[in-house]
């Protein structure tokens, strides 16, 4: 295959090279995310600290967490500077994927990843921001008090650890529905007016969601149900004003109609959109295959097929005629003898 036919700044790739290419970015991510741990790892228990204020502020007097594990005084703090290093390199991360499949992307594509990877990176680290000083005070609070009479409050710190990280993640992942919402719209996938009239639907997605990654308690099922409800409308609404100046724009690029050309009447079926599409490598494929010659002698064999059933269907009713006189003469026969 040869290279001519592909853009100035783009050469094709081996299998690999591909597998090469992969391999340098997920190895530049992996990179930075030990750097990161071996930086934070130092800082492990007091980021603990931190960490578990929301839930230390409604202890009991005189309580505290405790560590039920032989090893979970080291390995807590260990898993907290690794799962930490992995959330702050996250959108590094990402940068490396797309500059991965960045070739493959069409030019239109390419301009809504930057901001794709921009808002859904903001989006992530303030859904755990929100149930960090949001949600965690609220649920501790309401847990805290919830608790019999008699029963002291000593939660273990690999448990308290767990619960983090998943909370963190699901508000996190949660904050990623305008991003799913315009993208839906932008690539043709649905409408927002049809989105617009599944509302209520969406709206009960949301607090089953909630209730499946939160704690079974009402508060935090509805601390993020609200916000998701409240993140599609935003999504809804950018989707719907994205694909409105889109339209705008592609009416001012049309050429205007000329005078010769007539209008079409109301009853004129109108056609379907024109796309540019990407035809930069149409001609890198290399065929010496004689289609012209196999298309004549396809057309000489339909020809002597064709020629073939005629002559049969000639000699068809000649066959029959002489059977049938036959026939006639053998029944005269007959009644003369008789």
């Amino acid at each position: 295959m040869s290279n001519s036919a592909l853009p100035p700044n783009d050469q094709e790739m081996t299998l690999v090279q591909h597998l090469l290419d992969l391999k340098r970015s997920l190895t530049r991510g992996i990179l930075v995310i030990i750097v990161l741990f071996f930086v934070l790892f130092p800082f492990a228990n007091d980021i603990y600290l931190y960490i578990s204020e929301p839930l230390t502020r409604y202890l009991p007097e005189g309580t505290s967490m405790i560590a039920t594990g032989v090893a979970s005084p080291f390995l807590t703090p260990f898993k907290l500077s690794f799962i930490l290093a992995i959330y702050l390199a996250m959108p590094y991360v990402l940068y490396q994927i797309w500059r991965f499949i960045a070739p493959a992307l069409y030019s239109h594509e390419k301009q809504l990843v930057a901001p794709i990877l921009f808002f859904s990176s903001f989006l992530f680290y303030a859904g755990g921001l929100f149930a960090y000083y949001v949600v965690f005070p609220l649920v501790f609070g309401f847990l805290s008090q919830a608790a019999p009479e008699g029963v002291t409050i000593a939660t273990d710190i690999s448990l308290y650890l767990d619960f983090v990280i998943k909370m963190f993640f699901a508000f996190g992942i949660a904050f990623e529905v305008p991003i799913v919402t315009v993208l839906l719209i932008i690539t043709g996938m649905t409408t927002a007016e049809k989105l617009s009239h599944s509302r209520p639907y969406i709206i009960v997605g949301a607090f089953i969601i909630g209730m499946l990654l939160t704690p079974p308690d009402l508060i935090s099922q509805t601390l993020l149900a609200v916000p998701m409800w409240l993140l599609f409308e935003v999504g809804l609404l950018v989707g719907a004003y994205v694909m409105k100046r889109r339209a705008t724009n592609e009416k001012k690029n049309s050429p205007p109609p000329s005078d010769n050309e007539p209008e079409p009447s109301p009853n004129t079926p109108q056609q379907g959109k024109q796309y540019d599409f990407d035809n930069r490598y149409q001609d890198q494929v290399e065929d010496d295959f004689d289609w012209d010659g196999e298309f004549d002698k396809m057309e000489s064999d339909m020809h002597s097929i064709d020629k073939q059933y005629k002559k049969n269907q000639a000699t068809e009713p000649t066959t029959d005629k002489s059977n049938d006189s036959s026939n006639t003469s053998g029944s005269q026969t007959d009644n003369n003898t008789k």
